[in-house]
């Protein structure tokens, strides 16, 4: 079977094509009934805009829509850094959106891409499934970046969350460390959920207790954190947080109350932001520069026809081992 049509979807919905339309393009004069219709069917042919006719009516404005729930922090900077530089090299430029980690501000940044760019890098970690799918505008090629799992028609690019965790918690086991804390992030957010997952299965395969406190991804979740952790009676001898920006809340609080890191605490983290090989933190490498990269050049893909949609890129992460989880000479560190 051809790649499904608008045609083929007003038919499925028993709508006309022009309703197909306003609704996939997200126009307020479709009841919601026939929306929801429309979008089901739309997900059930793996319906995608032909970008070739989207030019004639758009004419191309060769942008790139990029919706990220922040636009501060290390981890959004390095991947905008990498996404604007294959954008620039392919002769596009990128338009930013934030989300703020609000369904209903991620429904309106979506919305107030639509007739200005080509094409949507989304990355919605915190969205349900569900809305997410009902919420993508159908009449724009999109790639989904750390969805949790392939949604409907569209490409993502995701992590392998679980396997970061379950790496950095044998590290830590292997280098003699008992009682071992996970600095969680929201639990509204897959990645979080993901790593907390992967620290919980490893810790429970070596037979021992997975404590987990939860933060929020900032540095002052980091610094609370430690803050419960030494006031605490129960024993904590390594911490691993979710994202390395915790990890340096973590550092500065623990060092501030005049804690050795490793010998009293060992402290790791998630990402390998830049700042992180200053502090020589141990953390999992995501390589978000290239993560960006790798976005823009699959929506182009999709944009010129030379790509396919639907298929999901798993990205592994690599175990990185600096000085706060190994001893002062550098011993295994990289």
């Amino acid at each position: 079977m051809g790649q499904a049509t608008i045609r083929d979807v007003a038919r499925k919905a028993e709508v006309s094509v022009a309703s197909v339309s306003r609704a996939l393009n997200g126009l307020s004069n479709v009841r919601p009934e026939t929306r929801a219709r429309i979008v089901a069917a739309a997900q059930d042919l793996g319906y995608v805009p032909h970008a070739g006719a989207r030019s004639l009516s758009l004419a191309r404005a060769h942008a790139i829509g990029v919706v990220l729930p922040d636009l501060h922090g290390e981890f959004f900077s390095e991947c905008v850094r990498g996404m604007d530089r294959e954008a620039r090299r392919r002769g596009y430029l990128l338009l930013l959106s934030n989300m703020h980690d609000e369904r209903d501000q991620a429904v309106e940044a979506l919305r107030a891409m639509r007739g200005r760019v080509d094409g949507l890098l989304v990355m919605a970690p915190h969205i349900e499934q569900d809305v997410l799918a009902a919420t993508l505008p159908h009449s724009l090629p999109t790639v989904l970046i750390n969805s949790p799992t392939p949604i409907g028609p569209w490409p993502s690019l995701r992590i392998d969350n679980h396997a970061g965790a379950a790496a950095m918690v044998r590290h830590l086991i292997e280098n003699g460390f008992r009682n071992i804390v996970h600095l969680s992030g929201p639990q509204t957010n897959v990645d979080a959920r993901q790593r907390a997952e992967g620290f919980r299965r490893e810790m429970e395969r070596h037979g021992r207790e997975a404590r987990i406190i939860e933060g929020n991804f900032t540095e002052e979740a980091g610094e609370e954190a430690a803050q419960t952790i030494m006031a605490s009676s129960e024993p904590c001898d390594a911490v691993f947080a979710a994202n390395d920006m915790m990890a340096i809340g973590l550092l500065h609080a623990l060092r501030t109350a005049g804690k050795r890191v490793p010998e009293d605490i060992a402290v790791s983290g998630f990402d390998d932001v830049p700042l992180a090989r200053y502090l020589a933190l141990t953390t999992v490498r995501v390589r978000i520069a290239e993560m960006g990269e790798r976005a823009v050049a699959r929506l182009i893909g999709l944009l010129e026809g030379t790509s396919a949609g639907g298929e999901s890129d798993v990205q592994m992460p690599e175990l990185i081992v600096r000085a706060t989880t190994s001893p002062a000479d550098g011993t295994g560190a990289k």
